[in-house]
């Protein structure tokens, strides 16, 4: 039984998250950068101090995890041009330029920081090879459009 406990308690989990967090934000690129953050790059683990407070933190592990995974696949399977566009929105929520963030974040290959923990070899590469091309092409066409000084 306690296994249905906690298959009932990770969907709990995933409906408040997505319902109350992940709907208010617009790109999906955004949303997997959010669920990203949540990780603790050393451990693993997810944690969420709000979900924490009503749900076991296996629960909150298990749910935001699976959210992550979720996210990122999803965006995998989208063509590029909606990844670009995706990527573009989410870049623009900074307070700087999105050419010297999609120059920073090439550059420092932060986008790998957005893939699940147990991705397929072949998923990584596509998605690191997307986004390695998008955010080139991003910082190159804002660069070009600058006017002039």
């Amino acid at each position: 039984m306690e296994g249905l406990d906690e298959f009932h308690q990770t969907h709990a989990v995933i409906e408040d998250f997505t319902g109350n967090t992940l709907s208010q934000i617009k790109s999906e690129v955004s949303r997997l950068l959010h669920v990203a953050t949540l990780r603790d790059l050393g451990s693993g683990c997810y944690r969420h101090d709000g979900l924490a407070a009503l749900y076991s933190a296996e629960a909150v592990d298990q749910a935001l995890r699976l959210c992550h995974e979720q996210l990122f696949e999803r965006i995998l399977e989208t063509p590029l041009e909606s990844q670009e566009s995706a990527l573009r929105q989410c870049l623009l929520c900074f307070d700087t330029s999105v050419n010297e963030i999609a120059a920073r974040w090439k550059e420092h290959e932060f986008y790998k920081c957005l893939i699940p923990s147990e991705v397929p070899e072949y998923l990584r590469q596509l998605f690191c090879s997307n986004f390695a091309t998008v955010l080139g092409l991003l910082a190159e066409e804002t660069l070009t459009h600058q006017p002039a000084a």
